[in-house]
């Protein structure tokens, strides 16, 4: 008489240990993406005369600027610095969160891609 359900070989046992795995993955995203949105990341330009520090919530959360680079005659170069350090602070918290989330997921990166099937 044939079985009913299931897959020969004891699939359904190695299913249900992928849905624990995936379960236990999707807990740990979220502890960690949890922990990263409370870090925060900083970056300094122009030999630290401008530093910026950035959430893990994509935040601006502090500009510091040095008096000496505060020209009202070239505002273009402040505008810049700040822009550097800016992009530098969510340079350096991308790249971290990355990192972070990517030890988790084994780099999966993206639906399916790293499965073995």
């Amino acid at each position: 008489m044939a079985r009913r359900g299931g897959f020969p070989g004891g699939m359904p046992g190695n299913m249900n240990n992928l849905m624990k795995q995936a379960q236990r993955m999707q807990k740990k995203m979220e502890e960690k993406t949890k922990e990263l949105e409370e870090k925060e990341w900083e970056a300094s330009v122009g030999g630290g005369a401008v530093t910026v520090k950035v959430s893990g919530k994509k935040e601006v959360t502090g500009v510091i600027i040095k008096e000496e680079v505060v020209d009202p005659d070239d505002v273009e170069m402040l505008q810049d610095l700040i822009m550097a350090a800016v992009n530098e602070a969510f340079r350096k918290m991308n790249e971290e969160t990355e990192s972070v989330l990517g030890e988790i997921t084994g780099g999966l990166g993206g639906l399916g891609g790293g499965l073995p099937f």
